[in-house]
């Protein structure tokens, strides 16, 4: 029973590192408010592209035959940190 449970779980859970993730950059967003445009698009930017790798880590693993998926997932995932980084700089120079 617990391997049923732990198998349905299972692309939840992967999701959820991702995820977190995104919810922390969107809390940035909202806590740095509204007045620099070029933040706020690196910030929605990143967000998007977190969210799309949450999406292909979880469809990654209910199908993990489909490679297309975990090279949709890698990208999107360095995408978003690489967004991060920049979204880091752009909080700094304000």
């Amino acid at each position: 029973m617990s391997d049923d449970v732990e198998k349905l779980l299972k692309p939840v859970i992967n999701a959820c590192y991702p995820g977190t993730f995104t919810a922390v950059i969107l809390a940035v967003l909202q806590v740095t408010g509204r007045e620099n445009q070029t933040l706020r698009i690196a910030l929605s930017i990143d967000a998007f592209l977190l969210i799309l790798s949450t999406i292909f880590v979880f469809f990654y693993t209910l199908y993990p035959w489909r490679k297309k998926l975990w090279t949709c997932t890698a990208i999107t995932f360095i995408l978003g940190l690489l967004g991060s980084l920049i979204s880091i700089l752009l909080i700094m120079l304000i």
